[in-house]
């Protein structure tokens, strides 16, 4: 009777007691949330509780904004929309006016570096590729699964597998060929590597401009640029509490290596997880680890925002011949990006945040592969 009467009813009478399930759902997120901060903090340490807070933030920001990195680069591609590239341009200066200048005071802090190998190129560009299909890189897939989108929700355990085995198999691909890494703090100094960065940067963006199409942005308003400011801030907050920069891609494979490890197979013969630092992170809590609390936060923010905006689950309606080419897309994911030494997140973003050369290697790479992977998404018969 109650939802037959719901047309007829007023619009505050018929849509109160959704709003009520919303800030219902809202609260168990936000109490949950306090409840995990807590108890992480109990367990672990206020340092991995703080981790935690950060990861609930990242979460929020990216949800409730749309902040995508996928497809800021996609619709650049097939639209000429640059709001999207602008907006991680912002994000990414953010983080580095305050990371650089402290990874020149105090040396015991880590940029994410890493080296330009073979690798690198390789896997960047599978990366750049593969998320396209899959719609979502490292961050992405976690905000979307967080949403309850299926097609994350479907392509986060072939991350999960595809990260920890080609972690596995790095030592391998690194004996093809690479050179050390390059960080620019410590071979320009903090106020040059901030010169030719943010010049980098700003020369990228007047290219955006010059270049930009005439439709209306896939952003509208401010929230956007909030976000890259938000994103930057806690960037920078994850390097002074970790130690090290924000990351994605090291916890998820973590993640697979502990279900392997449960599994009943030994990995202390691996090149890469037989390792004693590896060997120490397989026998310990999960929440010892930095980038799987903030990866665990990242997931619980994007539920919280969901919940706010009371549509936590989207529908989905792929063709059958879709859903598999999304998982291997997950996959190579995974594989990629540990080959590639992170993902938009710890190569691109944090790369380029801490003067890691790599960072914009990947960025170069990844791009390259997102041309492609736009194509095969189009291929797909899925939408932009």
């Amino acid at each position: 009777m109650a939802s037959a009467l719901t047309p007829f009813l007023p619009h505050s009478a018929a849509t109160a007691p959704r709003q009520g399930l919303r800030r219902f759902g809202a609260s168990v997120c936000l109490t949950a949330a306090l409840a995990g901060f807590a108890a992480i903090t109990w367990l672990v340490g206020w340092r991995q509780g703080l981790l935690w807070l950060i990861g609930l933030g990242y979460g929020v920001l990216l949800a409730a904004t749309a902040f995508g990195f996928t497809t800021g680069w996609r619709v650049w591609i097939t639209r000429r929309d640059p709001k999207g590239l602008w907006a991680q341009f912002v994000g990414i200066a953010v983080a580095m006016l305050i990371s650089v200048p402290l990874l020149a005071a105090h040396p015991e802090l880590d940029g994410a570096d890493g080296p330009l190998s073979i690798s690198l190129l390789v896997g960047a560009f599978v990366f750049g590729a593969a998320m396209q299909v899959a719609d979502g890189c490292g961050s992405g897939t976690l905000y979307k699964a967080g949403l309850g989108h299926p097609v994350s929700l479907a392509v986060l355990p072939a991350f999960v597998f595809g990260s920890f085995l080609g972690a596995a198999q790095l030592p391998a691909w690194l004996a093809l060929g690479a050179l050390p890494p390059v960080n620019l703090v410590h071979v320009l100094g903090a106020g040059w590597t901030l010169a030719a960065q943010l010049g980098a940067l700003a020369l990228l963006a007047a290219a955006l401009w010059r270049w930009r199409g005439p439709g209306p942005s896939r952003w509208n308003g401010s929230a956007v640029w909030w976000a890259a400011i938000g994103l930057g801030l806690l960037a920078a907050a994850n390097l002074v509490v970790a130690g090290q920069p924000w990351g994605i891609v090291y916890g998820l494979g973590l993640w697979g290596a502990k279900i392997v490890q449960a599994l009943g197979i030994d990995l202390s013969h691996n090149a890469f997880w037989g390792l004693p630092a590896q060997q120490a992170q397989l026998h310990a809590t999960v929440l010892a680890d930095n980038t799987s609390v903030t990866d665990l936060g990242l997931l619980l923010g994007a539920l919280i925002a969901a919940s706010w905006r009371g549509n936590p689950s989207p529908a989905v309606k792929l063709p059958a011949r879709q859903w598999p080419a999304s998982i291997l897309a997950g996959l190579l994911l995974g594989y990629s990006s540990r080959l590639a030494f992170g993902c938009n997140v710890g190569a691109y973003f944090s790369g380029i945040a801490t003067g890691s050369l790599h960072g914009w290697v990947w960025f170069a790479c990844a791009f390259g592969g997102s041309l492609l992977g736009v194509r095969l998404r189009h291929g797909l018969g899925l939408p932009d």
